[in-house]
């Protein structure tokens, strides 16, 4: 190997300036070599090891909160093209808010509550990101875990649009993603919350297993939207005088299969990626790691999402007599959901199950949704709670004791835990599973329930049924998403007080 001898030798950029600098340090290395070469070689095999394992995590994670993050655009194509089109601005808006105001939320509270030390019910440090990065955390699962809670804000703005008033987005998204979501994480998903799988004292010996947030993210965000929607009630329109539902359709099934394929890619982030780490390897393999792990997973959400598109398709076209879109959609969705607690921890015959049930709740929620005349114009509820609540019971019943080792204890020979019931593993996790929806469902409810009631006493929750029938685009917006219009609508809001004022 030819090595210059004098660096002078070297013409002066920064670019040789940097390749000198290495050189030095070789160099230096390979000096200590000369003298002490086996401690030299466990150094630098220890340090190289150790920076590039580190290096490759941290761009797996990131890479993933940006696909969760690609998210929020679906969710955006989805709201837009499922509400009518006076109201695409206003849906639209609500969307970014969700992302800006939580991330806020987020940064100076919700973090520390969720991950932060001290007790099982609710973390008291690392608020505003103080003493991050440190042994445990560092910036990019801030990120991480970021992108997820915004995402929750966004599915409780779909079960009340339409009919909201914007100041009150403002409020909830604040709240929610910063005090409701984040103590709900840290139960399940902090080292110390007392329903976590990765707690030293697990609860009924096994913890409950969500592994990406069927509870924690879409149960949450139901939850609260279910109780947005049931306290402002049904849309301007929505049922007649007898109680029997008025169909208000989306205004474009092209934004809606735009934003549900925008969200399968996402899902890819949110399932796979909470792994966390992809170069973990698994003791007494030589072949598998988290690797082998991340690459199931991915399968086995691609299988739970897809069969709940096919069940919903044929199902529905059974119920309804035509090939629907929308509904399609929505049942892919629906599929994605449920396998979204168990994605880490069951074999891709048993997605196909888990989605072909999903989209059979999703149908039969809809269907109860109409007869109790609840109004939720994405079917958020129904889609994320109904679904989100099976794929926890699922993963109950069908979790496999390799996976689950592989998942929450880096597959270490030896140790023993709670699997799927009807796999033969016992009662404890899906007793654990049970507890965790019935917590969910109580949080969410003494907290956002109580929120949206006062809300709606200060008149800040839902805006006039002049302002609802004309639509939130002009009159809270200043204009429509799209143009033109017809002559006889107002084209700003300056004409829409006109007609207000002529009308009175």
């Amino acid at each position: 190997m030819f090595l210059p001898h004098t660096y002078h030798q070297i013409p002066f950029t920064y670019h040789n300036y940097y390749i000198s600098s290495h050189l030095l340090l070789f160099h230096f290395t390979y000096t200590l070599y000369l003298i002490f070469p086996s401690h030299t070689l466990t150094l630098m095999e220890a340090s190289w090891q150790e920076s590039v394992t580190y290096s490759i995590n941290t761009v797996y994670l990131l890479f993933s909160a940006y696909l969760v993050f690609v998210m929020q655009i679906g969710f955006a194509m989805i709201c837009a093209g499922s509400v009518r089109a006076k109201n695409a601005m206003n849906i639209m808006l609500t969307n970014v808010v969700d992302a800006v105001v939580g991330s806020i939320s987020f940064y100076l509270f919700g973090f520390a509550f969720a991950y932060g030390n001290s007790n099982p019910f609710i973390g008291t440090d690392l608020f505003a990101l103080v003493n991050i990065p440190n042994v445990t955390y560092d910036y990019a699962f801030f990120l991480y875990q970021w992108s997820f809670a915004i995402a929750v804000a966004g599915i409780t703005s779909g079960s009340i649009a339409e009919r909201t008033q914007f100041s009150a987005y403002l409020v909830f998204s604040f709240f929610l993603s910063g005090f409701v979501y984040p103590v709900a994480a840290h139960w399940v998903w902090s080292p110390s919350g007392w329903l976590s799988p990765f707690s030293t004292n697990l609860f009924l010996s096994s913890g409950a297993i969500d592994f990406a947030g069927c509870g924690v993210v879409h149960l949450v965000g139901a939850i609260a939207g279910l109780w947005g929607s049931i306290i402002e009630g049904p849309r301007a329109g929505r049922f007649d005088a007898f109680g029997k539902p008025v169909p208000l359709r989306g205004h474009n099934a092209t934004l809606v299969v735009l934003g549900t394929f925008l969200l399968w890619f996402g899902w890819f982030g949110f399932n796979p990626g909470s792994f966390d780490k992809i170069v973990v390897s698994y003791p007494g393999t030589t072949n598998q790691g988290n690797w082998t792990s991340i690459g199931r997973t991915a399968v086995v959400t691609t299988l739970a999402g897809s069969t709940a598109g096919i069940v919903t398709l044929f199902g529905r076209r059974l119920l309804i007599g035509h090939w629907d879109a929308m509904d399609v959609c929505n049942g892919l969705l629906g599929g994605l959901v449920a396998i979204t607690s168990g994605c880490s921890v069951v074999e891709p015959w048993a997605a196909i199950l888990c989605g072909f049930v999903a989209a059979w709740v999703l149908i039969g929620l809809n269907i109860v949704a109409l007869k109790m005349n609840y109004d939720d114009p994405l079917e958020a509820a129904q889609l994320h709670g109904g679904c989100g609540t099976w794929g926890l019971l699922f993963t109950g019943l069908f979790a496999k004791q390799e996976f689950v080792i592989q998942t929450y204890n880096s597959g270490k020979v030896g140790v023993e835990r709670p699997y799927g019931l009807l796999l033969g593993g016992g009662w404890e996790l899906i007793g654990a599973q049970v507890v965790e929806i019935l917590v969910i469902f109580a949080w969410v409810s003494v907290t956002m329930g109580p929120m949206f009631y006062g809300l709606h006493k200060l008149n800040i929750l839902r805006i006039s049924i002049d302002d609802e029938v004309a639509g939130l685009d002009i009159s809270r917006h200043g204009g429509y998403a799209y143009a033109p219009h017809e002559d006889n609508f107002p084209q700003s809001y300056a004409d829409y007080m006109r007609l207000r004022e002529d009308q009175s």
